[in-house]
């Protein structure tokens, strides 16, 4: 186990740049950090300050993008967005996760770092690479980087593309004013035809992230079970 201090006293830091790649995309909010929860969290991944990932942890309180669409994960957990240790359960121990969840979005669409084996999963790409789960199809995919790649494909704007056909008219004045511990439930469910085809005629409410993250967990697994994807 690698103390806070060896992590951090390292050379070439990646938060330099970093924040100048953050900072250049007005929809990114970068959430403050207290110096304790950083270097705990930094120390419960036992990651150097070098990576990407150890720079979230140590420099900030996690990102908000696009008015808190999606939410990334970093080192403190006081402003309703879990801290990257906390979200995961990490003991600090140096025993890798099968998955790291690094972000989410309000929809309950979960951005996770595959662990050593994420074919036994069922998850696509290789160790290390960031992978998706729809809201909208309750299955996982590749979205083609790693967690830095990953970080400036946000910082320059991808989520406008990416998100396109899951936003509805006005959805930034529902979005801004819900608490961070919040998402959006949707009915029609977003996986259902009705929702695809009239997404802005769906019903809307705010509901706890866990609650979120139950609910599809739950249909993924009902629509695994049936082998013609019925539920």
């Amino acid at each position: 186990m690698r103390t806070a201090d060896e992590l951090m006293d390292i050379p070439d830091p990646a938060w330099p740049e970093l924040e100048v790649e953050l900072l250049a995309n007005p929809q990114v909010r970068i959430l403050p950090v207290s110096p304790a929860a950083g270097r705990e969290t930094l120390h419960r991944l036992q990651v150097t300050a070098r990576s990407r990932l150890g720079a979230l942890a140590l420099h900030t309180g996690g990102l908000l993008v696009d008015d808190g669409w999606l939410r990334v994960l970093g080192g403190d957990g006081g402003h309703g967005v879990p801290s990257l240790a906390e979200a995961n359960g990490l003991p600090g121990d140096q025993r890798p996760p099968s998955a790291l969840l690094v972000g989410y979005d309000v929809l309950g669409g979960r951005f996770e770092v595959n662990g050593p084996a994420p074919r036994a999963l069922g998850r696509p790409g290789d160790p290390g690479d960031v992978c998706y789960f729809g809201p909208d199809t309750l299955q996982w995919e590749y979205v083609g980087a790693g967690h830095g790649g990953w970080l400036s494909w946000i910082a320059e704007g991808g989520t406008a593309e990416f998100y396109d056909a899951l936003r509805w008219p006005g959805w930034r004045e529902e979005v801004r004013p819900l608490p961070l511990t919040h998402g959006i439930t949707i009915f029609p469910f977003l996986w259902s035809r009705e929702a695809q085809q009239n997404l802005a005629g769906t019903t809307r409410q705010p509901s706890p992230m866990a609650e979120l993250f139950s609910l599809q967990d739950e249909f993924a697994a009902r629509f695994a079970a049936e082998p013609d994807g019925a539920v």
